[in-house]
């Protein structure tokens, strides 16, 4: 079993005991509670590459990150930086996220945010919405295609705009069949062993339609990446762990943008 599946099977048990303790009808009903729409797409497609800049606590390859740093001035130093967007990850598991780290980034910023989890059922779409979300990630080597259909169709409904994520040929010819995406998010890192190759953009980027916008994710750490990508069409990066393991995140921002930006330290 890949580490996606462990994942994703896990994640499946989390959303059942949520499920529980919060039924979907009581969830639903504090949907007419939510904030201002902050467009997550929108903020991506401006001059040059955008980037979203994540916020998480660990990962399964290169254990805790940044101990210590709060949400609220990590992701008020990225807004001040001169990110375009944020991704929040709330895995619990894995990652040691939640949703209060995505409600603490709502508050803390007025940048759109991407709820960045394995969504795997309706009942996360929603609360993804009530949380404060204004984008999630669907990841097409998790799901089926009809599964990846009604996700995909529940979270426009509600006004997510959805960033649908691809890391191989196959997986991009089942989206855009099963969907057509909009937004699609090409991940440079492999799901079933963590490993990273930035030409894993270039390589798919050639079968993506005119017209979509492209985010390009793991693997950044310079301009010159940056430029590079600029020239072959990409909209925007996510980029997460090279800034929050830098002694200043936003500098790091900063200096990734090629000096736009603020870079008051976190």
């Amino acid at each position: 079993m890949s580490v996606l599946d462990r994942i994703v099977d896990a994640t499946r048990e989390d959303v059942a005991r949520r499920r529980r303790a919060t039924p979907l009808a009581t969830l639903e009903r504090e949907l007419s509670a939510r904030g201002p729409e902050r467009p997550f797409q929108e903020a991506l497609v401006r001059h040059g590459v955008s980037v979203i800049a994540e916020f998480k606590r660990r990962s399964p390859s290169a254990g805790e990150i940044r101990e210590g740093s709060t949400v609220a001035e990590v992701v008020s130093a990225y807004e001040r930086a001169g990110a375009a967007a944020l991704s929040v990850l709330t895995e619990e598991h894995n990652f040691g996220g939640s949703l209060d780290d995505l409600r603490a980034a709502r508050a803390s910023s007025a940048l759109p945010i991407l709820r960045k989890d394995f969504v795997v059922d309706p009942y996360q779409v929603v609360e993804s919405a009530v949380a404060g979300a204004d984008a999630i990630l669907l990841i097409v080597a998790a799901l089926g295609d009809r599964e990846l259909r009604s996700l995909h169709a529940l979270a426009l409904e509600l006004d997510l705009d959805v960033l649908v994520e691809v890391h191989e040929d196959e997986e991009l010819e089942r989206a855009l069949e099963a969907i057509d995406p909009d937004l699609i998010g090409i991940n440079n890192r492999d799901l079933t062993d963590f490993t990273v190759d930035v030409e894993r953009t270039y390589e798919l980027l050639v079968d993506v339609p005119a017209g979509k916008t492209v985010v390009s994710e793991s693997g950044f750490h310079s301009p010159d990446q940056l430029l590079e990508l600029e020239r072959v069409g990409v909209d925007a990066v996510l980029v997460g762990e090279s800034l929050l393991r830098a002694p200043d995140p936003a500098a790091a921002l900063v200096a990734l943008r090629g000096g736009e930006g603020e870079a008051d330290p976190v």
